[in-house]
């Protein structure tokens, strides 16, 4: 899901700021953008982000200004002048011609004017409130997106509903249609074949064609009920519904329903497939092809979802 968020938090040696943002992804990426000297709370930020945030492509930018000493509060790294010292007399006594540190170049060193010290503990503690602050704004602009794709969700769950309505009582008629049909066929092929070398000749006689033996009549209704059972789909028209109220149902639940809503998918379109290739008339090709539109739209949103 997408999402962003900022916030800064001053501290009494500078200004932190964090910066979280997110694009969508089926998987948790986290990306850290983050200063060599503030390297050491990555840990910490991605500890929090992970304790929050399951699903997304999430940047987590972090910066710190140093509050700036002013005029003649300025002060000097001791520790560091005592150490450049030490070095320097340690290097003249080996080259008695070099020349001594300048004041201008002892200043220009870094590090000899010291900034604000930052405390260790007290930049982690400051870091932990901002972004816990920064992870609960961000949070919160997922979830007005997520309000949003619910609706547009539970749309195609509407329509979806409304086709297997249209398309369900159609089913017994289709199946009796085509049973008929398939019957006819077979007794006009039976009449062909009784009419042949093999029996008598109903014009010539004037009786009617004989009945065909009993195994026949079996084998004729064993393939009618085959071919019936083939382009029934009321089985798979059922299971929709029932996919769909279930889909419905983790929708107004809430919480984490990423990966659920994915399972049930994949379970909306195998049913969808199902009925299109047992398709027997075009009403539920078509049916077939619109249903299987709506449920890849909302495949495409379902991945967006935590």
């Amino acid at each position: 899901m997408t999402g962003y968020a900022v916030r800064t938090r001053e501290t009494p040696s500078g200004t932190l700021t964090i910066e979280i943002k997110s694009v969508n992804s089926r998987f948790l990426d986290l990306q850290f953008r983050i200063n060599d000297d503030l390297r050491a709370l990555e840990p910490l930020l991605r500890e929090s982000v992970m304790g929050r945030v399951l699903r997304g492509k999430v940047e987590c930018r972090l910066s710190f200004g140093r509050a700036s000493t002013s005029g003649n509060e300025q002060a000097l790294n001791e520790d560091l002048l005592a150490s450049l010292s030490a070095l320097q007399d340690k290097v003249r006594s080996r080259f008695v011609d070099a020349l001594p540190f300048s004041v201008n170049e002892l200043l220009r060193w870094p590090g000899v004017i010291a900034d604000a010290e930052i405390g260790q503990e007290s930049l982690q503690a400051d870091t932990a409130a901002a972004m816990t602050t920064a992870l609960d704004a961000f949070l919160e602009s997922r979830q007005r997106e997520g309000a949003a794709l619910e609706a547009v969700l539970v749309a195609r769950i509407t329509e979806l509903e409304d086709i297997v309505t249209r398309i369900t009582p159609l089913v017994p008629q289709v199946v009796a249609q085509f049973q008929q049909k398939a019957v006819d066929r077979m007794r006009e092929a039976l009449g062909i074949a009784l009419s042949g070398d093999n029996a008598p000749n109903t014009a010539a006689t004037g009786s009617a064609p004989a009945s065909p033996p009993e195994e026949m009549v079996d084998r004729i209704r064993q393939e009618v009920t085959l071919y019936g059972m083939r382009i029934d789909v009321s089985e798979e028209l059922a299971r929709l519904s029932a996919h769909l109220t279930e889909t419905r149902h983790i929708l107004k639940k809430g919480g984490q329903v990423g990966k659920r809503l994915d399972f049930m998918m994949q379970e909306l379109n195998r049913e969808a497939n199902t009925v299109g290739s047992k398709a027997a008339i075009k009403e539920l090709s078509d049916a077939s092809m619109a249903m299987k539109l709506l449920i890849e739209q909302m495949r495409e949103q379902v991945q967006n979802l935590e």
